[in-house]
């Protein structure tokens, strides 16, 4: 199932954030007794202060497709369901006092903000990808999610399945061993 639908999140995952996950850790369940999970959730763990949660279900009875992302001082909501607003940016995060005055106060912050909604381009994100890829061959240039990208999404689902049958044991991506 991992395979089938958090193959998705992983790309995103790879295609937006500049840093590799170093390790991931799996557990699922399946409702049906001698049948693969059809739910799961998978932490992938990155060098410093980083992480990345997946929550893959094929009983859900809606259709989920939402990823946050936090930042230092803005988040970003991005929901491919929904039809009009897809990316929302809320300026919403923690603000780390280190004024004398005020610690006595706290020491940290949360801060609350507005929400922002970017304009974007509606086209079907199957139609740009196609279209992206028949113009990479017709004029010779590298696509934007190559061979590289695959390989590391499929690294990163080899060893969350080995995950998956160690109840959730962190697993080192590519060297597939697990991690003390």
């Amino acid at each position: 199932m991992i395979w089938d639908l958090a193959v998705h999140d992983l790309s995103i995952i790879d295609y937006v954030l500049p840093w590799r996950p170093i390790a991931v850790s799996a557990t699922g369940m399946s409702h049906v007794p001698g049948s693969p999970e059809n739910i799961a959730y998978l932490t992938l763990f990155f060098d410093g202060p980083l992480m990345a949660h997946i929550h893959a279900n094929w009983l859900a009875p809606v259709k989920v497709r939402r990823t946050l992302i936090g930042g230092s001082r803005r988040m970003i909501v991005y929901d491919d369901v929904e039809p009009s607003e897809k990316v929302k940016v809320y300026d919403r995060g923690l603000t780390l006092n280190n004024n004398a005055e005020t610690v006595y106060h706290m020491l940290i912050g949360y801060r609350s903000g507005d929400m922002w909604a970017p304009h974007l381009d509606m086209t079907e994100a199957l139609r740009v990808e196609a279209s992206h890829f028949v113009g990479a061959i017709e004029d010779k240039v590298p696509v934007l999610t190559d061979g590289e990208a695959g390989l590391r999404v499929v690294r990163i689902l080899e060893a969350a399945s080995q995950s998956l049958l160690k109840r959730g044991w962190p697993i080192e991506i590519g060297a597939a061993k697990v991690m003390a």
